[in-house]
């Protein structure tokens, strides 16, 4: 077996967290539609164009290490979206269904905000200060969309998710 080191498992985590940013690509036009709050809606689209430069970021911090931009199964966020489908699909039609979809966002959250302070972190490690700020800036990105989130579900959505469906 080849050495495990940290160069490969950061390599490793990269093509992880690459293909689960494609991913939320695709699923984030779905939340959109499926979102009854304006804010909530607008939030969605918002990420999107995020994630687009995510992705960006980490094409150019595959090139930095000399290494194809290419992803690796993420089982982790198949199954958080696949949960966010369920939410979307059992909650249609009711006033709970924006605080579903806002869990279901901050969950897909939390898992990037471990994966891009994980990958910080190897970066400095590994002496990829460039990488390292590449992954920051996504970070702070992602920390800001969680804090988004929580002021949407805060403001209106978790009140109006206590109503019954008229």
């Amino acid at each position: 077996m080849a050495d495990k080191t940290l160069d490969t498992l950061f390599h490793d985590t990269l093509k992880d967290i690459y293909y689960a940013e494609r991913k939320i690509l695709k699923s984030l036009p779905k939340m959109a539609r499926a979102a009854q709050s304006p804010e909530l809606k607008a939030a969605f689209e918002k990420h999107k164009g995020q994630t687009e430069g995510q992705i960006e970021r980490l094409q150019q911090v595959f090139e930095l290490i000399g290494k194809p931009a290419r992803g690796k199964t993420c089982d982790a966020i198949e199954g958080i979206l696949a949960e966010g489908d369920e939410i979307m699909e059992e909650y249609k039609d009711t006033a709970a269904l924006d605080a579903g979809l806002l869990a279901a966002a901050q969950a897909v959250e939390h898992y990037e905000i471990t994966r891009y302070g994980t990958l910080k972190r190897w970066a400095l490690v590994l002496g990829l200060k460039d990488a390292a700020a590449l992954l920051d800036e996504t970070l702070q990105e992602e920390a800001q969309t969680d804090e988004d989130l929580t002021g949407i579900a805060d403001a209106a959505v978790n009140s109006d998710a206590m109503k019954t469906a008229a």
